[in-house]
């Protein structure tokens, strides 16, 4: 039986490796974004997430993690249903500017495109 407080849980959709990518951080960044995710599934914004920016408004959110003088991002949105999409987990390697690099942006609209599917069959289901 589920207490009140895990039924307010939305569920977490891992698209892709993110999953796999996430258990690739160090021990400090994934609990952190562990932390980060338990608050969205209760339907909040975490203070270390931001707007990924070129997404359309707040439909795609990134949660920015530094450990160790290294960067750690786990992005996901919450725009399909009742569940909390993550669509990628990477370390932030990039030596120019803030910039998301190119193909973290190509993962994340490949891995959007595939919650939006797996969104509209469910609500075929």
């Amino acid at each position: 039986m589920l207490s009140m407080r895990d039924e307010a849980l939305k569920p977490v959709e891992w698209m892709g490796s993110s999953l796999k990518d996430l258990i690739e951080f160090p021990r400090e960044a994934r609990r952190d974004v562990g932390r980060a995710l338990d608050e969205v599934q209760r339907g909040g914004v975490p203070g270390s997430a931001k707007v990924l920016k070129g997404f359309g408004g707040a439909s795609v959110m990134e949660i920015v993690e530094d450990h160790r003088g290294d960067t750690y991002r786990a992005v996901y949105t919450v725009k399909f249903g009742e569940a909390v999409y993550v669509l990628h987990c990477f370390q932030k390697k990039s030596k120019r500017g803030i910039a998301t690099p190119k193909s973290d942006i190509n993962a994340i609209q490949s891995r959007l495109k595939m919650a939006r599917e797996h969104y509209e069959a469910r609500l075929k289901a």
